[in-house]
């Protein structure tokens, strides 16, 4: 059954979502933050005032969503197998609060046919409990065998480049072999980050199960917020970039920035000389 282009514009139901100084902590230590940024991952040290990682609203929502509030509720049958995470971006209109609740609507704005695939786009918008703007995100998924359905190509070719040049920052960070665990407390719990017998395991695609992609994610945002912003959340204001190859629990990640502009820089994350996230931009105070 083919995909449905005239899923595009479908707009989900707004919905309520809620998160505690726990979670937010949580989602830190699930990063690898340790004491010396006591901020995001202690709530009682004297003279500590706690904030939340800018990253964070990748897990918000987490399983309070109905599929009314879904936006690809209409985009037709899929093998759900075939579906990768391929794009996130997430833009702060205001510092993310430790603890709160948020209204969250979201809408399918584009769906690409690849020919042997499809890629979906989706938009999220949420507002704080007087209303205003709190965070903006955008994503996509790429679906294996989802293609020619006669929808646009759409975008190709390269963006965020960076320049010919070494980077102007650099941060590792070493995940342990049991990253994941940890990480799907946050709310994702789908077995190919913690199952060795899953499917894709045992069929060869995946030797190991893989990190989740937003824990690179993740990772990848401590780094630009460490390098870029002093670590300050507040300074924090947009970041977009695109999953290039999967990764392991266990494997270094390694950040490289260069600053384009005041208050802008491109980044790509690696794997030793394996690129996992590029087509990354940042934007800061």
């Amino acid at each position: 059954m083919a995909l449905n282009k005239e899923a595009v514009g479908t707009v989900g139901e707004p919905y309520a979502i809620s998160w505690t100084s726990k979670d937010s902590l949580l989602y830190a230590v699930s990063l690898n933050v340790s004491s010396d940024q006591l901020e995001y991952v202690t709530e009682n040290s004297t003279g500590v005032n706690q904030k939340a990682l800018p990253t964070m609203p990748v897990v918000l929502g987490s399983g309070q969503a109905s599929s009314a509030s879904n936006p690809m509720r209409n985009v037709g049958e899929f093998n759900f197998a075939n579906l990768v995470h391929a794009s996130q971006s997430i833009t702060l209109h205001q510092p993310l609060p430790v603890e709160g609740t948020a209204t969250v609507q979201s809408k399918l704005v584009a769906m690409y046919d690849k020919v042997k695939a499809a890629v979906i786009v989706t938009e999220a918008e949420a507002t704080d409990a007087a209303g205003k703007p709190l965070y903006s995100t955008r994503s996509s998924v790429f679906i294996r065998d989802a293609g020619g359905f006669g929808g646009e190509r759409g975008p190709s070719g390269a963006q965020n480049e960076p320049p010919a040049k070494a980077p102007d920052h650099e941060v590792t960070f070493q995940t342990s072999p049991d990253q994941a665990l940890l990480y799907r407390l946050n709310g994702d719990r789908n077995p190919l980050h913690s199952d060795p017998n899953h499917p894709a395991v045992a069929a060869g695609i995946f030797p190991k199960p893989i990190l989740h992609g937003l824990c690179t994610y993740g990772f990848t945002g401590r780094g630009l917020l460490n390098a870029l912003c002093g670590g300050d959340a507040n300074r924090f204001k947009h970041i977009e970039g695109r999953f290039a190859s999967p990764v392991f629990p266990g494997e270094a990640l390694t950040i490289k920035m260069w600053e384009t502009s005041k208050g802008e820089a491109v980044f790509t994350t690696s794997v030793g000389d394996r690129i996992v996230i590029d087509q990354g931009l940042v934007r800061f105070s």
